[in-house]
């Protein structure tokens, strides 16, 4: 019974504090990779960033702020829900290991 009560309270709180995958995630991973560590070289990795400066970010390429055309084409059809979704879901993430020189 207890070890029932404990796996139910574990998967409770996981459940929580994980954030439900975006609906768009794949538009990003793509290139960025749902888990955030980019596998294309040149392309940033997004796990453990600022969720508010990854949301800034995402504004900034939509409205050409930031004149990257593939971001731009990528970030047109999203809404403010979806890029906050985004955002959180990429900052929720363990940070990329720093790069080995």
């Amino acid at each position: 019974m207890r070890i029932s009560c404990l796996l139910l309270a574990f998967v409770a709180c996981y459940t929580l504090a994980a954030p439900p995958q975006p609906a768009r995630l794949g538009l990003c991973a793509a290139c960025h990779g749902a888990d955030g560590h980019a596998r294309i070289p040149g392309v940033p990795n997004l796990a453990g960033q600022n969720e508010q400066y990854l949301l800034d970010a995402l504004h900034a390429y939509k409205s050409g702020a930031r004149d990257v055309a593939v971001m731009r084409t990528a970030t047109g059809p999203l809404s403010d829900t979806e890029m906050q979704q985004l955002a959180h879901w990429y900052a929720s993430l363990p940070a990329c290991a720093p790069a080995k020189r």
